[in-house]
């Protein structure tokens, strides 16, 4: 009896995954919060497992080109960062604006407003371009390229610059069908445009060397861009946008644009901190930042589930304010908080134990290795924290109220983290360990700020 039970278990866990993956349509306002949670992040975290490879297989065929070729492509990627942030505030709006219609039941809103999102996508990104090909030269000096490097990489980033959409879109898109709560075709989408990479790439390389990996990426990309305009143009989805709905209509894009502005400067504010983060431990030498560099790859391959999961919360919390149901969507981001803190914690026990064996994995010189374990150990101090944290700020940003998580990490990033990493490493002499236990004490902050402002309920009576 007891096996048969234990079977019919493991087949209804199986049955409960295909259905994630497969993305039958839900409606994510009533029944079990739990099941609605997890039929979300399940296909969101392979979606941002495939975001992590994308960037693993270029790098992995580009560093056989090259030094220099390696470093035009860090040097593109660092100015590409600008253009992610923007894609990343626009996703969000979108997932925002979508999900509140689709909760409402107004799905002709949901439409008209992605079909907005993309006009603005579509604008900016020629501007983009336009400022790409003319001035990427410019650029690639302005991030400290040497002559050999600029002749190794120009026309890469010219390409990747210039093929900006590819990147605006997959992002944009993905958000809207987050929003309307069908997270597997942004899954899928991902997975085509990434097998489409690995195959390109190597092929790409051989024959167009470093401008051949930009050819592989940006097809790739709009490979997986195309899957998602038939989704929306042509599929059976509750968002089926058609001509109309690209009429401008000034009241949605001015909801956009306000939620979108203040969501592409909160990611800007996360990214640039870590950068000065970076920048401080330049100062103890390449051993130094070596280790920081491996801590950080290993800190985010395991933050992405997590990353994942508390995307979940966004798109509950918009579809349940839609729905005139506030306790839900509170209900689903304390639940979220709960298991994305579980996750969190096995992650923190993880690296406490096992921090050699992960760095060894990658490098074993004994100055690298010392820099990259404490990193890992002391930053996995503040991880259930963090995994809390990225749930309230999604739940914040579904709601609309990009406002409240841009002042969160404004306050925190720039005027208490980078300053207290100063003095704790380079006044105190503390040295790594300072920027590490800056980094903790900080997201420990966040995390506490923004649990008490989300309890508040303000995010509650937005309007968009």
């Amino acid at each position: 009896m007891t096996a048969y039970t234990n079977n019919k278990s493991i087949k209804n866990i199986f049955s409960f995954i295909k259905d994630a993956i497969a993305g039958r349509q839900q409606d994510f306002t009533t029944g079990s919060i739990r099941k609605a949670i997890f039929m979300l992040a399940i296909p969101m975290i392979l979606e941002m497992c495939m975001e992590s490879v994308f960037a693993i297989v270029d790098i992995f065929f580009v560093g056989k080109l090259g030094s220099n070729a390696t470093a035009a492509v860090g040097l593109t990627e660092s100015v590409l960062t600008i253009i992610y942030s923007i894609a990343m505030g626009l996703s969000m709006a979108a997932t925002a604006m979508v999900a509140r219609r689709v909760g409402e039941k107004n799905y002709e809103g949901a439409a008209k407003a992605g079909a907005q999102a993309i006009m603005v996508a579509l604008t900016l990104s020629l501007l983009i371009s336009i400022t790409g090909i003319l001035f990427a030269e410019n650029l690639l000096r302005l991030m400290g390229a040497t002559e050999e490097i600029i002749r190794s990489g120009l026309t890469y980033t010219r390409i990747m610059l210039a093929g900006n959409v590819v990147i605006m879109m997959l992002f944009l898109l993905n958000g809207i069908f987050r929003g309307a709560g069908n997270a597997s075709i942004a899954m899928r989408s991902l997975w085509l445009a990434n097998i489409c990479n690995i195959i390109l790439c190597p092929i790409l390389i051989h024959y167009f060397g470093l401008k051949g990996a930009a050819f592989a990426t940006t097809t790739g990309r709009g490979i997986g861009v195309c899957y998602q305009l038939w989704h929306l143009l042509k599929g059976k989805g509750v968002i089926k946008i058609n001509m109309q709905h690209f009429l401008p209509d000034k009241e949605v894009l001015k909801n956009l644009l306000n939620v979108a502005s203040t969501a592409t400067l909160q990611f800007i504010i996360g990214s640039a901190s870590w950068i000065a983060m970076a920048r401080i431990m330049t100062g103890f030498g390449s051993s130094a930042v070596a280790g920081y560099t491996i801590a950080i790859r290993w800190i985010v391959f395991f933050i992405l589930p997590a990353f994942g999961l508390s995307n979940a919360a966004a798109t509950l919390v918009g579809q349940n304010l839609g729905a005139k149901q506030p306790g839900r969507a509170e209900e689903s981001v304390w639940k979220t908080a709960k298991y994305n803190a579980i996750f969190m914690a096995f992650v923190s026990l993880l690296f406490l134990v096992c921090a050699d064996f992960f760095v060894s994995i990658i490098n074993t010189d004994p100055e690298v290795v010392k820099t990259a374990v404490l990193a890992l150990r002391i930053v996995s101090l503040g991880y259930i924290f963090y995994g809390i944290g990225m749930v309230m700020m999604n739940a914040f940003n579904g709601a609309g109220d990009s406002r409240t998580p841009t002042w969160v990490n404004l306050f925190w990033f720039w005027i208490f983290q980078i300053p207290l990493a100063y003095v704790l490493a380079i006044v105190w002499h503390w040295g790594p360990k300072g920027v590490f236990i800056a980094i903790v004490i900080a997201e420990t902050c966040i995390t506490i700020t923004s649990a008490f402002l989300f309890r508040r309920g303000k995010w509650k009576l937005i309007k968009i």
